[in-house]
């Protein structure tokens, strides 16, 4: 059973988060281990594993980035495999050329608007590839949809590090 049954949900990037916390909720409900207090050693054992495969389940299809990777993989996409690199150089240097520009905001006459406004730059983009990532997944075409999580996932990095300047600048 793979994550998208064990929570009745569709093999599909575009889930319902509140059905998805539903059936989480009540899934943790059913197979709490303090439900199985009482049981043979083999239920309680069996309730203990199937808690945790709820837990992993839930933390994979929540994040957009883990879902699509999971759905990848279960379509035998793995895209974590040495050979299998961005070849995307533009996408590349725009990646190098954007760190270098966070990393001199700091220096900036109004770091916040500075920061602010980078911010702004790289949730757009973000946004922008993770709608790419939802067409080419619903379109199931899994090749092009791992090169877009590749880069979704340098994307998010970049996102951190605004967070991680924002903390030091403004603490």
């Amino acid at each position: 059973m793979n994550h998208f049954e064990l929570f009745g949900l569709s093999f599909q990037f575009d889930i319902d988060g509140s059905l998805l916390a539903t059936q989480f909720r009540e899934l943790q409900r059913r197979f709490h281990p303090d439900n199985f207090a009482t049981a043979s050693e083999r239920d309680r054992l069996l309730s203990v594993q199937k808690a945790a495969q709820i837990n992993d389940a839930f933390q994979t299809l929540k994040n957009p980035v883990s879902r699509a990777e999971y759905m990848l993989a279960e379509r035998d996409e793995d895209i974590r495999g040495e050979q299998k690199t961005l070849q995307d150089m533009d996408f590349l240097m725009q990646q190098m050329e954007l760190r270098e520009a966070l990393e001199a905001i700091s220096e900036c006459v109004d770091p916040e608007s500075a920061l602010a406004d980078f911010e702004q730059q790289a949730t757009k983009m973000y946004q922008q590839q993770l709608h790419k990532l939802a067409q080419l997944l619903n379109q199931e075409n899994w090749f092009e949809a791992a090169d877009a999580v590749r880069k979704l996932k340098f994307i998010v990095k970049l996102r951190d590090e605004v967070e991680r300047l924002e903390e030091s600048l403004f603490d």
